[in-house]
């Protein structure tokens, strides 16, 4: 009666991975009891991974990731621009420290968008607040926050998030008022947070693709001067991938 009242108070408590462990041990034989110093240890390492996987859980789910993305699964090939040792920098999220940026450039489908997302999936294991979009969205969502009166706490918002992902930065003409948004957006985030960007242009080309000479000096200035810069060549991944998933028969007929 005492272990079933106790167990039911684990569970008001909110304690339910603690006490489904604390009803394990009780049905154990005698030959695999633990000691009290290991039964506590187990019950309180059960819930601790418990509250962490679903913390984790949450941040990446926050994340709103483009793809779900496993920095283990990034693949590392002589020539393709980025070797174990550069991956496993990127991986420590040291540069999150320190407040650097990093820039992945190169061809559509070389697999930009899933390098930028796992570095985001990455940093939420460590604990931190990360975020995925692409830039037309973002320069949209901004653009609907200004005309409600809500610009103010979105840029507040998006200020917090310690790893910002952009993904297709350049992809099509930037308008005056999109660039100036942009550049709110950097200049919160300079020196505090890190920000990731995927473009198809080489850095050298940002300044004229973007337009206006003013801002473009301000926005890359906020982030290529601290930037880790990857560029990315081979052949597609997205092509590979599709390519794989075929059948060794449509393999055969494919020309």
């Amino acid at each position: 009666m005492i272990t079933e009242e106790t167990i039911q108070k684990m569970h008001h408590l909110k304690l339910t991975i603690m006490a489904e462990a604390f009803r394990e041990l009780l049905q154990s034989p005698p030959e695999q009891q633990l000691s009290w110093e290991e039964k506590l240890g187990l019950l309180i390492d059960r819930e601790w991974s418990d509250r962490e996987n679903r913390r984790l859980a949450r941040r990446v789910r926050e994340a709103r990731l483009g793809v779900r993305a496993a920095i283990e699964d990034v693949v590392c090939e002589p020539g393709r621009g980025i070797d174990k040792p550069l991956l496993r920098q990127l991986a420590s999220c040291q540069w999150v420290t320190a407040h650097q940026n990093v820039i992945l450039i190169g061809p559509t489908g070389i697999g930009k968008s899933y390098l930028a997302s796992a570095l985001a999936e990455v940093a939420c294991r460590k604990g931190l607040r990360a975020l995925f979009t692409r830039v037309p969205r973002l320069t949209e969502e901004l653009a609907v926050a200004r005309a409600s009166g809500a610009y103010g706490a979105t840029l507040a918002r998006i200020a917090k998030i310690e790893v910002l992902v952009l993904d297709d930065f350049l992809l099509a003409p930037m308008k005056d008022s999109e660039r100036r948004d942009l550049l709110e957006v950097l200049e919160d985030r300079y020196d505090k947070s890190s920000t990731v960007i995927t473009s198809q242009l080489p850095t050298k080309t940002w300044h004229e693709a973007l337009g206006d000479p003013t801002i473009a000096d301000a926005i890359c200035d906020r982030l290529v001067h601290n930037a880790h810069v990857v560029a990315l060549r081979g052949h597609s991944m997205r092509r590979r991938k599709a390519t794989a998933q075929l059948s060794p028969e449509a393999q055969d007929q494919k020309p």
